[in-house]
C-alpha cells in the first residue's frame, strides 16, 4: 500500500539511473573481456616492484668496429 502515487519525476530518474547502470556494466564487461584476451594470448606480464628484473634492463648495443676508408690518391695539377 503506497501512501502517495509515484510521481513522473521518479520514473524519469529511474530510467536515467537504469541507463547509466547498464552503461557502466557494459564498460566493466569490456574491460574484463580485454583482460581475459590478453592473458589468454600469453602476453608477457611484468610487475614493477622494487626488484630489478633482468629482462627489463636494456642490453648495451655492441658498437660495430670502424672500417678505415682507403686513401684515394688525388691528382694535383702542375
Amino acid at each position: 500500500m503506497q501512501l502517495r502515487p509515484t510521481h513522473e519525476l521518479h520514473l524519469r530518474r529511474f530510467s536515467r539511473n537504469l541507463g547509466l547502470g547498464l552503461t557502466l556494466a557494459a564498460f566493466v564487461v569490456l574491460v574484463f573481456a580485454l583482460t581475459v584476451v590478453k592473458i589468454g594470448r600469453g602476453a608477457p606480464m611484468q610487475g614493477y616492484g622494487q626488484a630489478v628484473q633482468p629482462q627489463a634492463v636494456p642490453t648495451p648495443a655492441v658498437p660495430t668496429p670502424a672500417v678505415p676508408t682507403p686513401a684515394v690518391p688525388t691528382e694535383e695539377g702542375p
